[in-house]
């Protein structure tokens, strides 16, 4: 009984890991999954702008997740109770990290229109285009003015061309790769058609922006509700053994932990689904590359 708990403890961990990290287990080896996760882990910050390690992510990630299981081991006084939750909490920092990798990239996707019709204008005034995209670090959307800061910087030390293409390592979103391809292949071929390009690949950015607004907007309530549906029962879980009694003592023998056992396996299995089930479509990047 005790090896069947163990197991199945096991598993209820590693689907929630996979859950959360968007990593599903795969019969490879165990360098080649932590290569994979850090290399998701690298992308979410640089797409975050932050510039911390990642070995520093695992360390906060670590700490949270042991200071999650102590809190809740405290107050209820069932290790397998506190699982759960420490698993949840180790896990934040990820989903932190996500969230806030998500929301900068959704801002940079919408200040891209602006921008570019920014730099049609500046054409249509006289300028280069090397001084177009300048300009925009001081009067740009402001999402898009530390990039186009680094950008002025790396143009005058290595060229327009390698600073066009660092923006894009940087950003490492598919709007982006594709709005800067456009601006490379505008600095390098130049003519009088280059305006009309970028009014149209201003309009047609405007347009997928606000297609991915409304696909958000419709699936934000079953998104919340997901989420509710799978934390609930973890918190009535807490509760009902913070005090000693007939609950806390089913829950500390093996019924109990084969019952916990089963119940989030049974919620992550379904938290998977939904989380399927609704996945919205992300755009590929097919000009840049994860190491």
């Amino acid at each position: 009984m005790r090896v069947l708990t163990a197991l199945m403890a096991s598993v209820t961990v590693s689907l929630l890991v996979a859950f959360v990290t968007g990593v599903m287990p795969a019969s490879v080896g165990r360098s080649r999954r932590r290569k994979v996760v850090e290399s998701r882990t690298a992308v979410a910050l640089r797409q975050s702008g932050l510039t911390i390690p990642v070995s520093r992510m695992y360390l906060l990630a670590f700490g949270c997740g042991v200071a999650a299981f102590v809190g809740v081991y405290g107050l209820s006084g069932v290790g397998v109770v506190a699982i759960g939750p420490a698993v949840v909490a180790g896990l934040g920092p990820r989903w932190w990290l996500a969230r806030r990798a998500a929301h900068r990239q959704e801002a940079i996707q919408r200040a891209w229109p602006d921008a570019v019709r920014d730099i049609v204008a500046s054409i249509g005034a006289g300028m280069s285009l090397q001084h177009s995209l300048e300009q925009l670090a001081d009067h740009g959307p402001p999402a898009l003015r530390p990039v186009f800061t680094r950008f002025s910087v790396a143009a005058r030390a290595a060229g327009v061309v390698p600073a066009l293409e660092g923006m894009r390592d940087d950003l490492a979103d598919a709007t982006s790769d594709r709005v800067i391809e456009i601006l490379l292949v505008a600095y390098e071929r130049g003519g009088s058609i280059v305006p009309d390009i970028l009014r149209d690949l201003a309009s047609a950015t405007t347009r997928d922006i606000w297609v991915l607004e409304q696909v958000q907007t419709e699936s934000l309530e079953q998104r919340i509700n997901a989420r509710a549906v799978f934390a609930l029962p973890w918190f009535v879980l807490i509760a009902i053994t913070l005090q000693e009694g007939p609950f806390r003592d089913f829950y500390r023998s093996a019924s109990g932990v084969v019952v916990i056992v089963i119940g989030g396996l049974a919620s992550t299995l379904g938290m998977m689904l939904i989380r399927r089930l609704g996945n919205q479509p992300v755009e590929p990047r097919v000009l840049g590359k994860i190491r």
